[in-house]
């Protein structure tokens, strides 16, 4: 998901202060507006023919021949070249209109179906530098170069490679159905979600001005949270705010035999990330949402050498945009306090180099269209469920004045899920070397939710 950036843009780099930032809070008047500006639009909602089983049956071989190709040969954020040509190459053959090169290596699919709304469909194209251990004869073996130069493993560890497979299918299914809806259908294929660039990238290269802005944008991410043939739902606030920052640390390097003539800048990191930890714990209100997670330090070459810098990348995830701007305040307090009092040369630099908000699901859309889910698929299987902590950007749509719902998808096998609430070992979650969905109820089941979704929200 949803996260686990791989990279930044120059634009926001920077040494984080308690002004740097311009924090966008929802402007609840807008969304309050942009309520009612849907109120044509559901009011006239009836319940949807899904995809039926007859038409799921159709596509699935040739989308289950995607998932298992995609999940071969992933690649990585901002860099999938391949992966954006076999989708525009799939869609094209079943009838859209296709644009390439949208914000690096996005997509953009119109399907034009007479006078109606303009209905948005996002799926993520990139994979995680993770090495894939789930034994499967379909695993990834990928290896490639990243940004720094380094060979990583590549797998999708996330689940954008079933996204990917349902949202073609799902595509299939509502070019061979055009009697039952009207409309503008836009299909999006977005690069480096990992990163959260990808969305604000396709923004900036004119997703919105040089193709219909969309009156509603939808989305669903698989996961192991529930069964396959579930998917949950989640009004207002869907997930967190996510700051991702670096933190580099300056001392004076020397021999390791003699660290009276050095300044230590891996003991000075040491103490920051144990002091970091108190940041949730002692300064953020008990039942507030708030995670600080230190996920990579890095300094030095071998034993005998003291460096004479070190470096940190953390994840900060928040609900609340004061809280938000509290915990940034605090990291770099920290850092500059610890630095100072292990006698550095120089103040730490603190960089805030990606983030984005948290999504936004407009709870009368939600509402409607969970009616709409429960009926294609049977009460049981729609559920309501909290916000959950990963993050993503997505959110960056629903900035521009879009509409937004965003839903869940369960992808675990059912027996494995019963057991792990028995006491068995807990499922694998998004970004583990051994997530994998329970493929084949996990992309019925989206192609069937994502087809009643667009049917509704472009009913005739």
């Amino acid at each position: 998901m949803l996260d686990c950036c791989t990279g930044g843009s120059a634009s926001c780099e920077g040494v984080v202060t308690h002004s740097s930032f311009e924090y966008r809070a929802y402007n609840r008047a807008m969304l309050i507006r942009s309520s009612f500006a849907l109120l044509t639009l559901l009011t006239g909602l009836v319940f949807p023919q899904a995809g039926s089983q007859s038409e799921v049956d159709r596509v699935y071989p040739a989308a289950h021949e995607l998932y298992l190709d995609i999940h071969s040969h992933p690649e990585l954020s901002l860099h999938e070249t391949q992966t954006a040509a076999k989708l525009a190459s799939r869609l094209r053959s079943a009838g859209y209109e296709v644009t390439e090169h949208i914000g690096g290596t996005g997509i953009v699919a119109l399907l034009k179906n007479g006078v109606g709304p303009t209905i948005m469909l996002r799926t993520e194209l990139d994979a995680l530098p993770v090495e894939e251990k789930t034994g499967l004869p379909y695993a990834s073996k990928v290896r490639v170069k990243d940004a720094s130069g380094a060979d990583v493993p590549v797998m999708h560890a996330c689940g954008h490679d079933l996204h990917m497979a349902s949202l073609v299918a799902t595509a299939e299914i509502m070019a061979r159905s055009k009697d039952l809806w009207h409309g503008t259908l836009m299909l999006v294929g977005q690069p480096g979600e990992e990163g959260f660039a990808g969305a604000k990238a396709m923004v900036d290269d004119g997703l919105f001005s040089r193709f219909p802005k969309p009156d509603v944008a939808v989305a669903l991410h698989v996961s192991n949270a529930e069964p396959a043939g579930i998917v949950s739902i989640t009004p207002g606030i869907y997930n967190t705010n996510a700051d991702s920052l670096r933190i580099t640390i300056y001392g004076r390097g020397g021999h390791g035999s003699a660290p009276q003539t050095t300044i230590d800048p891996i003991v000075i990191a040491a103490r920051t990330v144990l002091a970091l930890q108190t940041i949730v714990s002692r300064e953020v209100k008990p039942g507030e949402m708030a995670v600080v997670t230190v996920g990579s330090l890095h300094a030095g070459t071998r034993d005998n050498i003291i460096p004479d810098q070190a470096q940190m990348v953390m994840t900060v995830r928040t609900r609340d945009q004061d809280i938000r701007k509290q915990i940034l305040a605090a990291i770099e307090r920290i850092a500059k306090g610890e630095a100072a009092a292990g006698g550095a040369p120089r103040e730490p630099l603190v960089e805030r180099y990606y983030g984005t908000d948290a999504v936004y699901n407009d709870p009368a859309l939600a509402e409607r269209l969970r009616v709409v889910l429960a009926e294609a698929l049977g009460k049981d299987k729609v559920i309501l469920a909290p916000p959950i902590q990963p993050s993503e950007d997505f959110s960056y749509f629903v900035a521009q004045g879009i509409p937004g719902f965003y839903f869940s998808l369960g992808g675990a096998d059912p027996q494995k899920f019963a057991q792990a609430k028995e006491g068995a070992p807990a499922l694998p979650s998004n970004h583990s070397p051994l997530f994998t969905p329970d493929v084949e109820p996990a992309l019925r089941t989206g192609i069937a939710a994502e087809v009643a979704v667009l049917r509704s929200l472009m009913k005739r």
